[in-house]
């Protein structure tokens, strides 16, 4: 019997091989893959920090050395001393908070009337919000420009924040989410006499939070890194923004020390780092509490 069942085991093996070999390649192709995105996404980065330790000397170096011989901290310390940073950070804090706050605010509640309110022409207004979507943002700069202009926000927060405060993204992405969401839910709130407004914040949005943390994530991103729009509308060192600092920051002097520049890069990528490992423990237990059936 032993022996009948050892040769029964051997058999299941031997037919599960070409299955198991079957698989080894897509696996390999795919942890390869993996490879190289982590590579072309992390190499720039690794460079951006051990240069920030090196001296002038040592990154035009070549061959470049991929570990600092003299480790230095003196780059950050000329970058922090070079441009007013306390200010930057100031200015970057508000603009961020305050626009991701308004802009999440606003694609949750329009997300909600698109996808469960019934009013005349909503799937118009759906239809131009998907347009919305196609036109490139540089488009609309000289329009917000001027009407920022008209309105006294020039070198103000408002002129920073206001332009930004609602994007056809966010809320066509909420949206999607939403109209996803268990009905029946949905129907037992209404069955419960829940109004609207605690539909939306006692049901949806917990149920919805991947999403809305996603979205969130992704706005926090965008307006950090923003170059463009607030280096248009402000114009005074008082105003400026991070990236903009930076910007400065690497035309003070005729030759560009690098070591300050990517020193300064590091105070613009650490603060977004920390946010994005912070937001994805609530996008995985968002995504573990919404496979829970009950």
């Amino acid at each position: 019997m032993a022996l009948q069942e050892e040769l029964t085991i051997d058999r299941r093996d031997i037919r599960t091989m070409p299955r198991r070999r079957g698989l080894l390649l897509p696996q390999a192709l795919g942890y390869a893959a993996m490879l190289l995105t982590v590579l072309i996404i992390g190499l720039p980065i690794y460079w951006t920090v051990i240069a920030s330790f090196k001296t002038t000397a040592e990154i035009y170096r070549i061959p470049p050395t991929w570990f600092p011989l003299a480790p230095t901290t003196t780059n950050f310390v000329a970058a922090w001393e070079g441009a007013p940073f306390a200010r930057y950070y100031l200015n970057s804090f508000i603009t961020t908070l305050v626009g991701s706050s308004l802009e999440v605010y606003f694609a949750i509640t329009s997300a909600y009337a698109l996808a469960f309110l019934r009013f005349p022409r909503k799937n118009l207004i759906f239809i131009i919000l998907l347009a919305a979507l196609m036109i490139p943002a540089e488009i609309t700069i000289i329009s917000n420009y001027l009407t920022v202009a008209r309105l006294g926000w020039i070198n103000t927060f408002a002129g920073i924040i206001v332009p930004g405060a609602a994007i056809a993204y966010g809320t066509f992405l909420l949206r999607q989410a939403f109209l996803s969401l268990p009905f029946e839910v949905l129907e037992a709130a209404k069955v419960d006499g829940a109004g609207h407004l605690r539909t939306l914040t006692n049901v949806v949005v917990p149920m919805a939070q991947p999403a809305i943390v996603t979205m969130a994530l992704l706005s926090l991103v965008a307006k950090w890194n923003e170059f463009l729009w607030p280096l248009l509308v402000t114009n005074t060192a008082e105003m400026r923004t991070l990236p903009i600092g930076i910007y400065w920051l690497r035309n003070q002097e005729g030759v560009i020390n690098w070591g300050v520049v990517m020193a300064g890069s590091l105070f613009l990528i650490v603060p977004v780092l920390l946010i994005f490992l912070w937001l994805q423990r609530y996008i995985v237990e968002g995504i573990a509490a919404g496979a829970v059936k009950g």
